[in-house]
């Protein structure tokens, strides 16, 4: 369907950024402006409070007007990748953030020139400061792992060179990438990265089994190219933390964010302590498919498929509204705004962007764009993504432009207590219980999934990191191993099939160290927030809407802290752990009991 077949009402309003072409450009020119008024303070950005403050205020009006020319842009681009007009908006915003980036690039260094201390005395000088002394606390973090001008300048030149193998992988897994066709019904069908999980859930498992199989394949003949390419990944990133001055990589990635290591392996050490929980819902799993064995590619396809309820819009609205009535009244208020006032863009079209996401442009409500098709799967996604748009829209609501982005780490966490939240719901208010086994089996695989996959991914990463720091050869072989042994800890009740030892060489979230960790701390938090609040604890709900407020006022740990979470403890995991055995068990005397009346 054409974009111009699609109801406006249907369709985001991005005239809430620009109202026509005038005021883009007018815009446009705000920064070029902006980039002047930057580079004039060039060597005296330290002279006095004053100047510090001046330079803070301008560099943070360039970024107000350059988020809202790049969104705008960008947004304009996705709604509809075949429009000529929004190609020429996106080539526009990619040149003009180069040109700040480049022209602008000075300040980094001249800011670090000095000591903090400096710093310090001049916030105490002008109180218009204050605002930006968590950001200059974030920045002057870095001044220890920041080297002589000269060494930076020798790193700078090899940027263009660094990241080759994250580029290689992506032009090899997209752009070369070749799957053989599978067979489904007797006829063949292309394989595709787009539709391989279209296959992994098919009831037929002869299908499943071909498509994995023939999916892994191409894995599995690049794999001493994948292998070559992952090591120089694992290279890059053991000797950038080397030369900042870090113990080790994983140490490096996670000092933005100030969490220390003891974070990222006590989520290891959680989930190794509660593996059988995994084994037991593995075979439930094994059990319901009625199978001899589980083999990998089993894994994925639903166990429950009687929900064929489809919604309109305006029922999942209903819906979504009614599941989210535990955040509060204002809560409600607010987010009913989003669909009331053009924030959502509803359904697919021919060149729009697929899947799901917000994006937040400062003093705008965010903007939503899903590709609604009915089903339960829809109403989901758009709980979650409206999830991520409350929390951009509190944080930009009670935040400075400066403090009001919030950090991955805590990015997820709105999201999935939307989740939850709507998940509960639908159980609570299931009529039969075939329904409601179909929602919790609907949890069940999304806490595998995001919980104890993304941590064996979170420890595949740190091992293959501490193998090569202790110079251990990274070869395919040893990759290959090192991942294999792992998927069969982690899946040790069923068929480890030998093409999952591969599995490794096509996760692109590896090219950016140590990510895939907030995965399953994001949604474990969001598990106690969401349970917290539903079980009336005191302060809960107040707590949560203050951690949405908070965007990126602090560092994240000491924002989930108004949560009451401590992620330096493992409670958090096991508690989320224990919300899993707590369904599984559900799930199991729902079965029991269908069963006995004679259901399938």
């Amino acid at each position: 369907m054409e974009r111009s077949q699609i109801n406006k009402e249907d369709t985001w309003d991005l005239t809430k950024i620009f109202k026509n072409n005038a005021e883009y450009d007018k815009v446009y020119q705000e920064v070029l402006a902006k980039i002047d008024e930057i580079k004039a303070m060039k060597s005296h950005i330290l002279d006095d409070e004053n100047t510090l403050y001046k330079y803070l205020k301008t560099n943070d009006e360039l970024s107000i007007f350059l988020g809202k020319i790049y969104k705008y842009s960008y947004l304009y681009h996705y709604q509809d990748a075949n429009a000529t007009e929004g190609k020429k908006y996106k080539e526009k915003a990619e040149s003009l953030l180069t040109k700040v980036t480049q022209e602008l690039a000075f300040t980094k260094n001249e800011l670090l020139s000095a000591d903090y201390e400096i710093i310090k005395e001049l916030i105490k000088k002008n109180a218009k400061l204050e605002e930006y002394a968590f950001g200059l606390e974030c920045i002057y973090r870095y001044k220890k792992c920041t080297l002589s001008e000269k060494e930076e300048q020798i790193i700078a030149s090899f940027e263009t060179i660094l990241g080759t193998g994250d580029d290689a992988f992506g032009n090899l897994d997209n752009a070369d990438v070749k799957f053989a066709d599978v067979v489904k019904d007797g006829k063949k069908m292309p394989l595709n990265h787009s539709n391989y999980s279209n296959f992994m859930i098919d009831k037929d498992r002869e299908v499943r089994k071909d498509a994995f199989k023939k999916y892994y394949t191409f894995y599995e003949d690049h794999k001493n190219t994948l292998a070559s390419l992952y090591k120089s990944q694992v290279k890059e990133d053991n000797l950038i933390a080397k030369i900042r001055n870090f113990p080790s990589s994983m140490e490096y990635s996670l000092y933005e964010d100030n969490i220390d290591k003891e974070v990222y392996l006590n989520l290891i050490e959680a989930i190794h302590k509660n593996l059988n929980s995994l084994y037991d819902y593995l075979d439930f799993r094994r059990e319901f498919l009625g199978y001899n064995e589980l083999h990998m590619y089993d894994v994925y396809v639903e166990l429950c498929n009687i929900n064929s309820k489809k919604y309109t819009f305006d029922e999942a609205k209903d819906t979504i509204l009614e599941a989210l009535k535990p955040l509060g009244k204002t809560y409600i208020e607010d987010i009913s705004k989003m669909f009331s006032n053009r924030s959502i863009d509803k359904y697919p079209n021919d060149g729009k962007r697929s899947g799901a996401y917000e994006w937040g442009v400062y003093g705008i409500t965010p903007y939503v764009s899903v590709n609604f098709e009915g089903d339960y799967t829809s109403v989901s996604t758009v709980i979650h993504e409206l999830g991520h748009a409350m929390h951009s829209y509190y944080s930009d609501k009670n935040q400075t432009y400066t403090n009001s982005s919030y950090p991955i780490f805590l990015a997820e966490i709105a999201s999935t207590v939307n989740e939850v939240l709507l998940n509960e719901y639908m159980i609570r208010n299931a009529t039969t219980n075939e329904e409601k086994l179909f929602y919790i089996t609907k949890f069940l695989d999304e806490f595998r999934a995001t919980v104890y996959r993304q941590t064996q991914f979170a420890e595949f990463e740190y091992l293959v990191h501490e193998m090569d720091k202790d110079e251990v050869p990274l070869t395919t072989e040893k990759l290959y191993e090192t991942y294999y042994d792992l998927n069969k800890l982690y899946y040790k009740n069923i068929v480890n099939d030998e093409e999952i030892g591969y599995e490794w060489s096509r996760i692109p979230h590896f090219y950016t160290p140590f990510y895939v960790y907030k995965y399953a701390t994001g949604f474990s938090c969001a598990i106690k927030i969401a349970n917290d609040i539903l079980n009336n604890k005191e302060g809960a709900l107040e707590n949560y809407l203050n951690f949405l407020k908070s965007g990126g006022s602090d560092y994240p740990l000491n924002i989930l802290a108004k949560c009451g979470i401590d992620m330096h403890k493992t409670t958090v995991i096991d508690d989320a752990v224990k919300m899993f055995k707590d369904r599984l068990i559900m799930a199991k005397k729902l079965r029991e009991e269908m069963i006995n009346n004679g259901s399938k």
